[in-house]
């Protein structure tokens, strides 16, 4: 196929009005944020950790809070740790949210708990977890919570051994700061 002259005269002129929209002006810097909001982000951040607390097995928190209604021991093949190779430690909890943002039970206690069995002189030894202990909680462990609503669910631990006991150490921002701690004897 060949270009007359005219098509190919339209092609060289849209060729080079392409080659020159990439020679524009430079675009203008961002400005830089200023100091002001990173202090207000920091004061913010304080004044959420000041405003949390984990007593009487009770974590306070300005999004939610988890109250811890039961704890037990269960052996292996017992209901509740059916398919477990290890003893559990388990947990029943409540979270009540307190915000308007998207929270759900498992999110609420993975988020802001470690369980730790204090049993290796050389190294902190953190549980892992374990399966649901509660099959009642199967459809309801990730339904999102309602502002002012609570949800009730479980979490397990492996259990590294039947006599230490287990602590259980809340934060607020993914373990680096510590709100507070309990401990559980396992009977």
């Amino acid at each position: 196929m060949r270009l007359s002259k005219k098509n190919s005269a339209v092609l060289a002129l849209g060729v080079v009005a392409l080659l020159l929209s990439g020679c524009s002006a430079p675009a203008t810097e961002p400005k830089p944020e200023t100091t002001t909001a990173v202090s207000e982000d920091a004061a913010t951040v304080e004044d959420a950790i000041s405003d949390a607390s984990f007593a009487d097995n009770v974590l306070t928190l300005p999004e939610y809070t988890v109250t811890i209604t039961d704890t037990k021991k269960i052996a292996v093949g017992q209901p509740g740790n059916e398919y477990g190779e290890k003893p559990v430690i388990a947990f029943w909890y409540e979270v009540t949210n307190t915000s308007d943002d998207a929270i759900d039970p498992t999110t609420a206690w993975i988020g802001t708990f470690t369980a730790i069995q204090d049993n290796d002189p050389n190294a902190v030894n953190e549980l892992n977890v374990a399966s649901l202990p509660d099959a009642q909680f199967l459809d309801s462990q990730l339904q999102d919570i309602k502002n002012g609503g609570t949800v009730a669910n479980a979490v397990a631990y492996e259990l590294d051994d039947e006599t230490t006991p287990v602590e259980l150490v809340a934060s607020n921002d993914l373990g680096m700061t510590e709100i507070g701690r309990a401990t559980f004897t396992l009977q």
